[in-house]
């Protein structure tokens, strides 16, 4: 359900309404962008999104944006999540999922 208010999945915490973020109990800092990637990926585990699927739902249908920029906003999210960035798995040739929890 995409009006989930909390979010919880392996060492993250993510608010929805205040857009906060807790890493390991830590409060991390997103920009917009970031924080709705890491929600739409995070709300849906295992599941695996195409980077055009990943524009639409962050930026609309029509958003002139390239792969790449999904690729740079990807790695930016890895960076600031920290050990738990490697949640953030590429799917070569497709597109990214966020892991599942075991």
């Amino acid at each position: 359900d995409d009006d989930t208010p909390e979010i919880r999945v392996h060492d993250l915490v993510i608010h929805s309404g205040t857009r906060a973020l807790l890493v390991k109990g830590k409060p991390v800092d997103l920009t917009f962008t970031e924080f709705q990637v890491l929600s739409l990926l995070a709300r849906r585990p295992g599941w695996v999104f195409t980077r055009s699927q990943i524009v639409d739902a962050v930026r609309g249908e029509g958003y002139p944006v390239t792969d790449r920029s999904v690729d740079v906003q990807i790695m930016g999210l890895r960076k600031k999540l920290g050990s738990c960035g490697k949640y953030i798995e590429t799917v070569r040739g497709v597109g990214y999922r966020f892991r599942e929890n075991s």
